[in-house]
């Protein structure tokens, strides 16, 4: 992968474990999550069920397999690997690639 491809968004000290963020990347707002220590995943932040820029404000978790975040509004779960809606797959999000570079967690769009 090449350097350019990627955009840094913030610092990793700037995600709280456990917590997300949200960043204005190209026009577009994106939900930063960092769960334990290590573990990045973006998706978009529009809760396309409300029409909110929420989802990184929604509490993250496990559905089975599959880690999760659940919308603060509608409380639908979307999958932080994929953007898949759990409940109703027509409403998924955009899912980005993530990665901590030193300091720097850097993200690239992923394929919708």
């Amino acid at each position: 992968m090449n350097t350019i491809d990627w955009t840094s968004i913030c610092s990793i000290d700037d995600i709280v474990p456990d917590t997300g963020v949200c960043a204005l990347v190209d026009g577009g707002q994106v939900a930063v999550f960092r769960l334990g220590k290590d573990a990045l995943y973006a998706i978009d932040n529009v809760d396309p069920n409300s029409g909110a820029a929420v989802l990184s404000r929604g509490l993250v978790g496990s559905l089975g397999d599959r880690v999760v975040v659940a919308s603060p509004i509608h409380k639908q779960h979307f999958d932080l690997r994929t953007g898949e809606c759990m409940e109703a797959p027509e409403h998924s999000v955009h899912a980005w690639q993530v990665r901590r570079n030193g300091d720097a967690v850097e993200i690239r769009r992923g394929e919708p």
